[in-house]
Order: structure tokens, then C-alpha cells, then sequence
């Protein structure tokens, strides 16, 4: 795949970590692949290195300022934004990815990002408790989600601070990878084809303030449908209660119960002339809720408190049971505390799916919130393919490969 490299144009941006002292080896092996590399500093980046290092080894002026006459001269910063074929920013500290997610354009490298039209991709490198904080995990999220860059996942291990976790910057090769994987171009695997997509978890009302629910996240389904338009579909979200962004070309809508899941999957996949061509249930679907909710809240009274629940829509099933041609393409989940494989094969046969994918969920590597999972791939005839761990938009691709093969 690196043979893509080849005669590409490469801007890469460092910011202000400890691990912007690695970027002349990162150049380097770039310009070994065939790239011709640009070199922007931010302020801080040039605590760690030397503009003089990167040019010696770009040869090519390294940009540091935004209003720099001589470096406007040689090439503006629009012209500059239009140049590269990617930008690879790499380290990116929590405070570029920050600005960069809120739109800030405050130095030359924010301003290129802002205004480029190129793939970006985002190696975040810190402190293992800063890849931890919520502000930067939601930063992160909303580049990945809404603003579709790609993210590069930091190495794990012993850090420049001491500590040991994840945050380290990954080496040439991971980088070049990824950036090889970026430019190749996407697989138009459902141009002219609909598919509905669920994610997330439902929310059960038990009185105004209380609800049952889980612990989805809604990552994969999110994934799913950023792989769906990348590849050319018309696709419909229909999504729990989450905190994520609407990826790019996705029609969104947000539901919270299963029973407004149901109504919502069938209007857009079923109903009407606008039929999906496939149906991917990547939410987690509450199984029980309250037989009535009540209007008030509930107060506190001595003693147990009883809760008499109710079976909620089998959504699934109800698609499985849809004859021909109604039914789409079927792709559900199962996710398993444990035996996952013979729960998944006993879940098949139940609703017979066109593809099931079945994860761990609970326990130190449960899928629930994660951005990488292992999944088995189970087929109606029972047979069964583990796949990853992986990130979640390659499972995601996967789906879609296999989705596609499964409507030609």
C-alpha cells in the first residue's frame, strides 16, 4: 500500500510536545517513500526542534508564521492549504487538537487546516491521564466525527513524563501507513444504495427524571455509517442517546426509546418507496421497559421498590420475518458477556440475519465505549471469522465489503 506514497505531496504540522523531536526522522522517511514534505511549527514545536533540522531534511522553508513576508512570498498560506495531498499532523498536542476541533485559526498551522480540503490525519501524542480527560476525548471525537479527519491511536508504553499508558506518538511506519491508507482512494461499494443504520443505546422511561438503559456508546454504528457514505450510500442514522457527532453526508435521526427505534427503522428501510438495501442494527436495544411510566417522579418510600417491565419491540426479529422483497440486507449484533461463539450461533438461527457480528462486551476489553474490538463474523450457514482487534472504522469497512458482496 505504500507504493501510494509515491510522488505525493506531504504537509506536515508539529506542534509543542517532547515528541516533535522525532520529526526529522519522520521526514526522512517520508522523502524515502517519494514524498516531497513541507515542514509548519507551531511556537511551541520550536522548543523541541529546530526550523534549520527540518529544512535540511525537507529542503524545502519550514513555515512559522502566519503574517511572515518572506515565507508569504515563497508560498501564501491559501496556496500553501491547496499544495498538499495530505496533511499529517504529527505530534498533535491536546492544545492543537482543541483549537483545531473548534475552529480556531490562530497561527499558520490552524489557519492551513481550517482552509485545506486535503485528507488530515491527527497523531495525538501526551501525558497518558491528558488522552484520558473527557475535554480531549471529546475533541478528539468531534475531528474524527464531524469534522472527518483521521485519527492515528498513540502508542502505549513508558512515556517522556514516567508514566506508563497510552499517548506515546506511533513510529514512521505506523504513520506512513496510515497516511497510505488515507490517499488510497475510497471503494465505491454502494453507489445508488440506501442503508439505515442503528446505534446507540434506547432509553426506557421510569418517570421523568429515570430510565433504563446501558452502557452503549454507539461508536460502531457511527463507524458503520461513515464507512456506508464514504462508500457512496444514501444513509440514514437512526440513533440512541449518544454524544457523538454526525459523521459527514449522514442523515441523522435521533430517537430515544425502542418503540420511537422501531417506528423510525421501518419509516426509513420499510415502509413507503424509499426502501433501504440493507439494515445494519448496531444499537443496543433496551429489552424491557416499564409497563407504564409514571407522570411524576417517583419518591422515595421505605422498603423495596417493585418495577414491572414488558418486552420492548424485537426490531431485529421483526426484519427477519418481512418477506421478499420487503427485506433488506440484514446485518445484526450480539453482544455477549461470555460464549460468545455459541451465543452468537444460537442467536442466528433464532433471527436468521444475512451477517451477525458478535463481540465481548463487560470486562477490562468490552466494546462498549471502546475505539477498538475483536468480533466474530457469523454467517446463516454457521460458519464463523474472528476479525481484529482493530479500530472500529476498519471493522466498520469490513461490514460495508461484506454488505456489498451480499446485494451483488
Amino acid at each position: 500500500m505504500r507504493s501510494t506514497l509515491h510522488g505525493k505531496k506531504i504537509l506536515l504540522g508539529v506542534s509543542g510536545g517532547i515528541a516533535a523531536y522525532k520529526a526529522p526522522f519522520l521526514v526522512r522517511a517520508l522523502t524515502s517513500e517519494g514524498c516531497e514534505v513541507r515542514c509548519v511549527l507551531t511556537l511551541a514545536a520550536r522548543q523541541f526542534v529546530t526550523p534549520m533540522a527540518l529544512q535540511a531534511v525537507s529542503h524545502h522553508p519550514v513555515g512559522l508564521d502566519l503574517f511572515d513576508p518572506a515565507y508569504e512570498h515563497q508560498i501564501g498560506h491559501i496556496e500553501l492549504a491547496r499544495w498538499p495531498d495530505a496533511i499529517l499532523l504529527a505530534p498533535a498536542t491536546a492544545h492543537l487538537i482543541a483549537r483545531i476541533a473548534h475552529g480556531l485559526c490562530d497561527d499558520l498551522l490552524t489557519t492551513l487546516v481550517c482552509a485545506t480540503t486535503a485528507p488530515v490525519l491527527v497523531a495525538p501524542a501526551m501525558n497518558a491521564q491528558m488522552w484520558r480527560n473527557l475535554a480531549v476525548v471529546d475533541n478528539v471525537e468531534r475531528l474524527r466525527t464531524r469534522l472527518g479527519h483521521h485519527i492515528i491511536e498513540p502508542d502505549a508504553g513508558e512515556l517522556a513524563c514516567q508514566e506508563v499508558g497510552a499517548g506515546r506518538l506511533p513510529d514512521p511506519p505506523v504513520l506512513l501507513d496510515a497516511l497510505a491508507e488515507a490517499l488510497t482512494p475510497p471503494e465505491p461499494l454502494l453507489v445508488g444504495r440506501k442503508v439505515v443504520v442503528t446505534a446507540g443505546p434506547t432509553a426506557e422511561a421510569i418517570d421523568p427524571v429515570r430510565f433504563i438503559t446501558n452502557h452503549a456508546s454507539g461508536k460502531m454504528g457511527y463507524a458503520v455509517a461513515a464507512a456506508a457514505a464514504a462508500a457512496g450510500a444514501r444513509v440514514v442514522l437512526v440513533s440512541g442517546p449518544t454524544r457523538l457527532e454526525t459523521p459527514r453526508g449522514v442523515h441523522r435521526v435521533d430517537v430515544r426509546s425502542a418503540r420511537q427505534m422501531r417506528d423510525a427503522v421501518f419509516a426509513h428501510a420499510v415502509d413507503g418507496d424509499d426502501r433501504a438495501d440493507a439494515v445494519v442494527k448496531a444499537a443496543a436495544v433496551a429489552d424491557y421497559r416499564p409497563v407504564e411510566a409514571a407522570d411524576h417522579k417517583l419518591k422515595k418510600a421505605p422498603g423495596p421498590m417493585t418495577l414491572h417491565l414488558e418486552r420492548t419491540d424485537d426490531i431485529l426479529a421483526q426484519l427477519c420475518a418481512l418477506p421478499e422483497p420487503r427485506r433488506p440486507f440484514l446485518v445484526g449484533f450480539a453482544a455477549e458477556t461470555h460464549n460468545v461463539e455459541e451465543l452468537a450461533l444460537a442467536k442466528i438461527q433464532r433471527k436468521p440475519v444475512d451477517l451477525l457480528v458478535a463481540n465481548l462486551v463487560g470486562g477490562p476489553t468490552s466494546a462498549f465505549g471502546a475505539d477498538t474490538s475483536a468480533i466474530l463474523f457469523v454467517t446463516p450457514d454457521g460458519r464463523v471469522e474472528p476479525f481484529g482487534p482493530a479500530e472500529k472504522s476498519a471493522t466498520a469497512l469490513e461490514i460495508i465489503r461484506r454488505i456489498a458482496r451480499g446485494r451483488t
